[in-house]
């Protein structure tokens, strides 16, 4: 009887909490909140921040809007005083203002809001989140037609699409919308298999690997599904570059025409054999080496040498020495290696006094040769240390919510 009564009071926490079609969010009504909803949207605000007090009423307007508009979709708009509740914010590592998160079924996902503050684009964007993210197909015939090849697809057919393993399914595709394609079994289609059945297809090929784990664990079947649907190795881009510097490991780039398919296949496959216990220690990353031109003439490169593999520590850029040996067993693993060690660093001054005297000997002789009495050449300027990190450049700022977002702002 009293642990009902503490749940109503809670529960009574939570909606009283409601003002002008927003929660409250406390460290006190949070799991009531997150779980009160399908979609729960949450706007990280510091009241000090002029760029939180110009977004509150629009996002105030935006869930008022969503009410009235779509009055029986399970969504719950939130807001967190992060001056007044700093434990709320500290939980989910907000450390700038306005940060916008999503809460799917009660869970976190890790994609923030970062487009346009608009009344009209926050409830699109809402909308978009409670899109059921899965394509039914009536049989094989009508899924081979449909299906994209290139993208990373999850196959399912289920017996009782009322039981729990379906239910499962349709949490975790809820998450990874954006990572895979889910598609499932209609009636029709059952009558080929027999029980339960999740595969997953590689993209670019017909290869399918099957799911031996039980249906009902959803911890288990999210964690099968998120390493087969988020690769190894993504794809950088001007429009997610911040989200990726955001989580706060060194990026390995393998800069590259982006036509060359072979290439990046190679490259991940190397980087799935060498480094398949670094995942939380480097992130590996695909750069059109067109589009990202500006890292490559800072580490002395064009296009014509593409490609071209650099780390960029968020402090120093490193060049891979010699890429015709990129393929040897241990060079990338040794590579990523030196840089946690420091010896990549430490390498760079040890070499610089014999790269001075070359310079020198070097200035010398073409004096020598012109008859100029010059003095000799010394390093150009800046070559005394590392490159310094240009993605760096590309992190948000630790005081507001987004540099890239200026403009919108």
């Amino acid at each position: 009887m009293a642990s009902l009564h503490l749940l109503f009071c809670v529960l009574f926490a939570a909606l009283s909490a409601v003002h002008g079609g927003l929660v409250t969010l406390t460290m006190d009504n949070l799991d009531a909140v997150l779980q009160s909803g399908q979609v729960v949207f949450v706007a990280f605000c510091a009241e000090w921040c002029p760029f939180s007090r110009r977004l509150k009423p629009i996002f105030e307007e935006a869930a008022q809007k969503f009410d009235v508009d779509h009055p029986n979709k399970s969504v719950v708009w939130a807001v967190v005083d992060s001056v007044q509740h700093p434990d709320v914010s500290d939980k989910y590592f907000v450390n700038k203002y306005p940060t916008m998160k999503v809460f799917i079924n009660g869970e976190l996902i890790s994609k923030e809001y970062r487009s346009t503050r608009s009344v009209e684009a926050l409830t699109e964007f809402v909308l978009q989140q409670l899109d059921v993210s899965i394509t039914e197909f009536p049989s094989k015939v009508y899924l081979e037609a449909g299906i994209d090849r290139n993208k990373r697809n999850v196959i399912a057919y289920f017996a009782d699409r009322n039981g729990v393993g379906y239910t499962n399914l349709k949490k975790v595709a809820s998450l990874l919308r954006e990572d895979c394609s889910f598609w499932v079994a209609t009636d029709e289609a059952l009558k080929t298999v027999t029980g339960d059945v999740l595969k997953f297809r590689d993209p670019g090929t017909d290869d399918e690997q099957t799911y031996s784990g039980s249906f009902t664990d959803y911890d288990f079947l999210k964690q099968w599904l998120v390493d087969k649907c988020i690769p190894l190795v993504r794809e950088v881009t001007f429009e997610n570059v911040e989200e990726l510097t955001e989580e706060g490991m060194p990026f390995l780039i393998f800069f590259r025409d982006p036509a060359d398919t072979e290439g990046d296949k190679i490259f991940s496959e190397l980087v799935a054999r060498e480094l398949y216990d670094q995942k939380s220690s480097v992130n590996a990353l695909l750069a059109d080496g067109h589009k990202f031109a500006h890292p490559l003439k800072h580490l002395g490169k064009t296009a014509k040498d593409l490609p071209v593999l650099a780390i960029d520590s968020f402090q120093h850029m490193f060049l891979f020495p010699d890429m015709t040996e990129l393929d040897q067993p241990g060079k990338l693993r040794q590579f990523i290696l030196d840089l946690h060690s420091g010896k990549l660093h430490k390498d760079f001054h040890e070499t610089l006094d014999q790269r001075i005297a070359d310079l020198q000997k070097l200035a010398l002789e073409q004096a020598a040769q012109d008859g100029d009495a010059k003095p000799p050449a010394m390093l150009p300027d800046g070559e005394s240390t590392p490159k310094p990190s240009v993605f760096k450049e590309l992190k948000p700022s630790g005081k507001r919510y987004s540099l890239l977002q200026k403009t919108e702002l």
